[in-house]
């Protein structure tokens, strides 16, 4: 199952500490991708100028997850600012070949201003739906996500899914995509326990976020990959 984590080089600790954190607890073959946007754009597949609201480097590069695919089975896109808690065959598990792809459906309005790092926080529909995403690349209406699209579209067309019908985007649950400042785990309701957190706001990599909410689970684990490393 391939699994493609969009990369910032200002983040290269927190995609390591995902990718780790997907690896460590798989039952199941599981290939990571970083997208990168350097590499893409040497490989001549991503030629879009930065926006000033794009906060990371994979703001639209995400949407190529399909393409680099080879739009064939299903693949995953997940921002690197998430940790797995849970074995990721549980959400393969979930997959519905009707759907070209699917996702946590949030009913988000962020209360900040600013993102992580200073960087303006935009409010639209379907706000985080894209930040993990199960594509269906096989699917034909996938196949409308080839680079000359992906350069090209605006980011509310690419964001709130427009290639596709409503019907075609299938819900996970939030659990799979747990917005730490958003979404509540209620003590003795098991199913609203993360099985993947999703630091939205800021990650325990900066400074200013040592203190989130499950700020210790990251840096734990971040000490788990460290030893793993050495």
């Amino acid at each position: 199952f391939k699994v493609f984590i969009g990369y910032d080089p200002r983040e290269d600790l927190a995609y390591e500490v995902c990718r780790h954190s997907l690896l460590k607890r798989s039952s199941i073959p599981i290939e990571i991708h970083p997208i990168k946007q350097s590499v893409l754009r040497e490989k001549g597949v991503y030629w879009r100028e930065r926006g000033k609201l794009e906060s990371t480097e994979f703001s639209f590069s995400r949407f190529l997850t399909p393409y680099l695919a080879g739009f064939n089975g299903w693949a995953m896109f997940v921002d690197c600012d998430f940790l797995y808690l849970n074995d990721i065959k549980e959400l393969i598990d979930l997959v519905d070949h009707k759907y070209a792809i699917m996702c946590v459906q949030h009913d988000y309005v962020p209360k900040e201003t600013t993102k992580m790092d200073g960087a303006v926080q935009t409010i639209y529909p379907r706000k985080n739906w894209s930040s993990m995403v199960l594509y269906n690349c096989s699917h034909p209406k996938n196949k409308t996500l080839t680079p000359e699209i992906v350069n090209k579209e605006s980011g509310a067309y690419l964001h709130r899914f427009q290639w596709l019908e409503d019907h075609e985007i299938g819900a996970i649950p939030f659990v799979w995509n747990f917005l730490v400042g958003h979404n509540k785990a209620v003590d003795g309701k098991c199913d609203t326990f993360p099985k993947a957190i999703h630091y939205t706001l800021g990650g325990p990599w900066f400074e200013q976020w040592k203190g989130c909410e499950f700020g210790e689970l990251w840096l734990n684990e971040l000490e788990d990959y460290k030893k793993a490393a050495d």
